[in-house]
């Protein structure tokens, strides 16, 4: 038996010179085959799988890649009819060929294209720059090498149009503006904002005639000369009429209104009270309204999604004072903004090159930051049974790092100029805009505050519309002349880039009755102005609030 046994050993050592076991093999092992789960960075299978290229542990076919001519033939240690021939464990007929799944290519063959996944991203690259799983990221946030920057690759040459639809050239991608990506992990700050989004460069607009000083900032522009024939006498106007004043009854029960609606008056005071005397006044108020119209142009853009796009081969561009516009309604400040026919052109996006993705502003470009809860410790401590503990962060669980969450753990975001479409929309911008500008003038001699005037309706004695009007000049109160005069003056030159569209003056009269009365021994006085018989009193005498006064 002994005999026998050595025999048996001299014949294995016969047929595998590397100590009687097949290459790579050691006594009691299973065959070393490189699709099992050892080698599942490289694209295998899952463990147990005995085929190169695993497809989930499903078997390939007869002369599929990594057999191309078959199973291995039986027999040894794992196959039944024998061992395999030398060439490479797991290969009957030596390793495929070169440029097969998984392999380098071979001279003359071109790289292929292949799906590569880091943890949180997915990004194409050639087979001679796949990063196995495992090994740490290279310097840059992670991305493979021949990765820009500022983004993602851009698409193949054969895939990507050469010229933008506009016929402007497709740039290339650029670096991220800044600083190249950081090497550390940065602090998250929840509170972080979104970086404002900048214009595209000046040099890169078209440059079209009649706007070569426009910017990305809105220029007002003069408006075209123009003269105004204001000669001959003005139209006639009606007699003015003054107002009517109230009886003494009519005013006290006016007060008594108005102390009923207050919180800290009474009551007794106004139904008790003696009025003395009653004095009827009124009060002018003169208003002075020019409605302009303005206009300021600027370059503007937006993501182009394939609107219609009106250029310089449509003909030359409007003035944009030559541009018709409907007039909105009179005496109301309103905006309008219009594209400016015949300036539109496409631009690739001055911000992604094109790409569509940035990197992300929040992470650098990292897709992953610092935990802000334990400053990337990974460690917390928490109070309990009068003893500080400490424990594994409940935020990133014990790594001290979380996924951002802006770009979800890619380290790219869509273009906000662009709107991840690559392209935008270059066009001048018209905004038109209406504008009333209202002046006015107050007589009124008694002791009421002016201000209150302007708030209550009155006698609407005089109105003139006129694209210009003349300065007020047969009033009977002679302060008002005087005060349009100067009004209508200063408004003529008050607007140099702004056209004068229409001019508008009134002038209303407000009654004013002042009441004296004694309540108690004493002698005080309140006021009932407008028409809607409103009150004022400085010292009205049943008050709790020590001498409020409620207009």
């Amino acid at each position: 038996m002994a005999c026998h046994a050595i025999r048996e050993k001299n014949k294995r050592k016969s047929q595998y010179p590397q100590g009687g076991y097949p290459a790579g093999q050691v006594p009691g092992a299973q065959p070393q085959y490189p699709g099992n789960y050892q080698n599942q960075q490289a694209g295998f299978g899952p463990p147990g799988t005995a085929y190169p290229q695993g497809g989930g542990g499903q078997p390939q076919p007869q002369g599929g890649p990594g057999y191309p001519q078959g199973p291995p033939p039986q027999g040894g240690p794992g196959y039944p009819q024998g061992p395999p021939p030398q060439g490479g464990p797991g290969y009957p007929q030596g390793p495929p060929p070169q440029g097969g799944p998984g392999y380098p290519p071979g001279p003359g063959q071109a790289p292929q294209q292949q799906e590569v996944t880091y943890p949180n991203r997915t990004y194409e690259q050639t087979q001679g720059q796949v990063q196995p799983q495992g090994q740490p990221r290279p310097q840059g946030g992670g991305y493979p090498q021949g990765t820009p920057a500022g983004g993602l690759p851009p698409p193949p040459a054969a895939q990507r149009p050469q010229q933008a639809p506009g016929g402007e050239q497709w740039a290339s991608a650029p670096s991220y503006h800044g600083s190249d990506i950081p090497t550390d992990d940065l602090m998250d700050d929840p509170n972080r904002a979104a970086p404002n989004p900048s214009a595209p460069p000046m040099e890169k607009m078209d440059h079209l005639s009649g706007y070569e000083n426009v910017s990305f900032n809105d220029a007002p522009l003069a408006p075209p000369s123009y003269n105004e024939v204001m000669s001959g006498p003005p139209p006639e106007r009606p007699q003015i009429k003054g107002v009517t004043g109230i009886s003494a009854e009519e005013a006290q029960d006016a007060l008594v209104d108005f102390a009923s609606q207050q919180c800290c008056y009474g009551t007794g005071a106004a139904k008790n009270m003696s009025i003395v005397n009653m004095e009827g006044s009124s009060a002018f108020h003169y208003t002075l309204e020019t409605f302009t119209e303005a206009r300021s142009t600027c370059w503007a853009y937006e993501p182009f999604k394939g609107q219609p796009i009106d250029g310089s081969n449509n003909g030359p561009a409007p003035g944009p004072w030559d541009i018709q516009v409907q007039q909105r309604t009179k005496f109301q400040d309103s905006t309008m903004h219009m594209e400016i026919p015949h300036t539109a052109s496409v631009k690739p996006c001055h911000e992604c090159g094109s790409i569509g993705r940035v990197r992300c502003w929040r992470c650098h470009g990292r897709g992953r930051v610092m935990c802000h809860h334990c400053s990337g410790s990974g460690r917390e401590t928490y109070y309990e049974d009068g003893h500080h503990h400490h424990r594994s962060c409940t935020w990133c669980h014990g790594s001290g790092r979380n996924r951002c969450h802006t770009c979800f753990g890619h380290g790219q975001v869509p273009c906000a100029i662009c709107e991840a479409r690559g392209s935008l929309k270059c066009y001048i911008k018209l905004t038109v805009k209406w504008i009333n500008h209202l002046a006015d003038h107050i007589v009124e001699r008694t002791s009421l505050p002016d201000h209150l005037i302007r708030n209550v309706s009155g006698e609407l004695a005089f109105e003139e519309e006129l694209p210009r009007v003349w300065a007020i000049n047969h009033f009977p109160e002679d302060s008002i002349n005087k005060a349009s005069g100067q009004l209508v003056q200063q408004h003529s030159g008050a607007f140099p880039t702004e056209r004068i569209l229409l001019q508008r003056h009134r002038v209303r009269i407000i009654p004013v009755n002042e009441a004296t009365y004694e309540h108690k021994g004493k002698t005080r006085n309140f006021f009932v102005y407008g028409f809607e018989k409103k009150v004022y009193t400085a010292d009205y005498p049943d008050s709790c609030c020590w001498g409020c006064t409620i207009l």
